[in-house]
């Protein structure tokens, strides 16, 4: 049976912009005596977490709109790792299971819990969001009923079922269906994994933009008919959009932005036709300015997304099926003791090529 021997350490950054390994909690005697578990708990020996780009911005912005670091802050909310202790309370999880740490803690009790769309939870604590540490440790707590069975899949697949809930959080809001003409902006990991969903449901043409040449042979290489577009910075919203269209052989339906960036968006919303959509998957500035008399004029509904809710048994099967292979996507793995140089290869993806890395452990 798994056990607890080495130190937990975990990954921290602060309102400075330090990032740094030191000791976490709980700790090896608190872990191996059970004593830090409360009710309806569990311990996760986490072995693969994904660096995301909100772990970026909280330590080299120190923020995301209204979540603040404002004290030494723990990171990382795409794991998977296996059980190594259970409270007493636990009756569906047992030591040895393997699961993916879906990283929410509600309320339950609130209307956006109660009717299902429990991303809006009005006391959602959700790890590695200012003042809410993360996964990014050797060991971690966290309750039972938001710990999910994987079986024999991969680790490293179990901790990319976070970001994919979130494609198919924005597959299923948007109303993605087959034959639809779709234009996907950014092909980092988020943008490369709804083209794999797109792909999957059937979408046709799939057009994708990126102003990395490197991304965009990534995606052409997962989807070999998707259709590339490279961002060429300064063009107007207004070419781009129409050189986007022209692409796809005619008007888009649905745009599906993955980067949060101004001018993309902009460039999206001229990329589809009357009555299309544009929806916004990525996390931008807090304010932005948007072509709003093109998105009036044309009757363009734009659409936003925070999170994903009820996705993560789908995307279990997703995986365990092979309908959705996401091992290419992986470009670079470290160990949790080398995680500060994780997060700078992460950081410089323009020169190190990467897309999503991963850090791993061992107990």
């Amino acid at each position: 049976m798994p056990s607890a021997s080495k130190e937990n350490i975990g990954v921290y950054c602060n309102p400075a912009h330090d990032l740094w390994v030191k000791e976490s909690g709980p700790s090896v005697k608190e872990v191996k005596s059970g004593q830090a578990l409360k009710e309806g708990e569990v311990t996760i020996a986490i072995k693969s977490t994904g660096i995301c780009g909100s772990d970026i911005h909280f330590w080299r912005h120190g923020r995301i709109g209204p979540m603040v670091v404002e004290h030494d802050h723990i990171l990382g909310h795409e794991s998977a790792g296996e059980i190594i202790a259970t409270h007493p309370s636990v009756k569906n999880l047992k030591v040895g299971d393997r699961v993916a740490v879906e990283p929410s803690q509600i309320c339950g009790q609130c209307e956006p819990c109660l009717t299902g769309h429990y991303n809006g939870c009005l006391e959602m604590r959700f790890m590695s969001t200012p003042p809410v540490d993360g996964l990014l440790r050797r060991y971690v707590n966290h309750s039972a009923v938001w710990c999910h069975k994987i079986g024999d899949m991969s680790y490293e697949d179990g901790a990319m079922l976070e970001p994919l809930s979130v494609s198919l959080a924005g597959m299923a809001r948007a109303k993605i269906a087959l034959g639809d003409p779709i234009l996907i902006c950014g092909a980092g990991p988020i943008g490369l994994m709804t083209l794999l969903c797109c792909s999957a449901a059937g979408a046709e043409p799939i057009v994708i933009t990126d102003i990395d040449q490197n991304r965009l042979d990534v995606a052409k290489e997962i989807c070999p008919r998707v259709r590339t577009y490279k961002v060429q910075p300064g063009v107007p919203m207004e070419e781009a959009g129409a050189a986007i269209s022209k692409l796809a052989g005619g008007s888009l339906t649905t745009a599906l932005e993955c980067s949060g960036v101004e001018s993309s968006i902009a460039a999206a919303i001229y990329s589809v036709k009357f009555g299309g959509k544009v929806f916004v998957i990525g996390v931008g500035k807090p304010d932005i300015s948007i072509p709003f008399m093109r998105l009036s004029t044309q009757e363009i509904d734009l659409q936003f997304q925070y999170r994903y809710a009820n996705t993560w048994p789908r995307a279990i099967r997703l995986v365990q099926s092979g309908v959705i292979d996401m091992k290419r996507l992986v470009t670079h793995r470290y160990s949790l003791e080398n995680a500060v140089q994780a997060f700078e290869t992460s950081a410089a993806s323009a020169k190190t090529g990467a897309i999503k890395v991963l850090i791993q452990s061992e107990v």
